[in-house]
């Protein structure tokens, strides 16, 4: 309690606002400003009217909240809160499938580093990625850095997705196994299943329904069920408590835990507000390069974001 106070009473004092992605501990979760996915928090930390921005997650989704905000200082409480995924893509790997495949468009996976992503032809999430691919001409499409949203694009699109690299993963999602998941419908028969696409083929198919953790709480708040089973971290359980308390919610998998994203807590963000620390850079011309390959793949979308060059 004392370091919650601390930490609420610091914010304030020095107008600094605190976000925190959905996989966060709950009592870091409870003291940010908001809580959300990595696309939730990125647009909105663009309408924050503060100079500092404490980012509780991993590093690429703070660099991207950076990304959108040059002129703000973004604070990572641990600079050691990384995502393995994102550093299984390199430019010498995107070098490489670009000269086998020259026409293919380059859709880079917001979870990669932001100098592959300054590379891309279009930056996409979780939960956008497939109506992106839909909308593009071409068929053959070289998506990274995770190959089972690269493969659930493919079979939500029809189209040729070529993984970049082929065995990229989230070892978190790999958890989550078709085993687990009829285990535990075996033992809740009546509880819905959601998980994420970053989960193998086996599981999506064998779940009810597919998203990513922002679309999760729109596909809990629109079913009935008062019992759902969750595939994905578990720290997405905490926010889901909160927003439906009058449901259950299981975890497919209890040991589905990112190392990275548990490497936040309170302490630390403490540390961060008291004296300020560890700042996240971009150079500004890949900043730049990112912004254009996001814009250009919301104008496929067809979403207009206000203020946003």
């Amino acid at each position: 309690m004392r370091l919650k106070e601390e930490i609420e009473n610091l914010k304030k004092r020095k107008n600094i606002a605190i976000l925190a992605h959905n996989y966060q501990l709950d009592e870091i979760q409870r003291v940010a400003d908001i809580v959300g996915d990595s696309l939730e928090l990125s647009l909105k930390s663009m309408k924050l009217d503060v100079d500092t921005i404490i980012f509780a997650g991993v590093k690429f989704m703070a660099e991207q909240v950076k990304v959108l905000n040059m002129e703000k200082r973004i604070l990572m409480p641990d600079p050691g809160a990384i995502c393995s995924l994102a550093h299984m893509i390199s430019k010498e790997i995107v070098v490489e499938y670009k000269k086998k495949f020259p026409e293919a468009p380059l859709v880079i996976y917001v979870n990669a580093p932001t100098e592959i992503k300054a590379l891309a032809d279009y930056v996409v999430t979780s939960a956008n990625a497939a109506d992106l691919v839909a909308r593009l001409d071409e068929d053959i499409i070289l998506f990274g850095p995770d190959a089972n949203l690269a493969d659930h694009v493919a079979q939500k699109t029809g189209k040729k997705v070529i993984p970049v690299p082929p065995m990229g993963h989230c070892y978190v999602h790999l958890l989550i196994t078709i085993y687990d998941v009829k285990k535990a419908k075996q033992k809740y028969p009546d509880a819905p299943i959601i998980v994420h696409p970053e989960v193998p083929r086996e599981v999506r198919k064998f779940a009810d329904y597919i998203g990513s953790t922002g679309q999760m709480i729109k596909i809990v708040r629109n079913i009935n069920a008062k019992r759902i089973l969750i595939g994905t971290e578990t720290g997405m359980i905490y926010r889901l408590k909160r927003e439906f308390p009058n449901k259950e919610f299981i975890p497919i998998v209890e040991n589905a835990v990112c190392i990275g994203m548990k490497k936040n807590t309170l302490e630390k963000i403490l540390y961060s507000l008291q004296n300020e620390v560890y700042e996240v850079d971009v150079k500004p011309s890949v900043a730049n390069n990112v912004r254009k390959a996001i814009l250009r793949t919301f104008e496929v979308l067809g979403v207009e974001l206000p203020g946003f060059s």
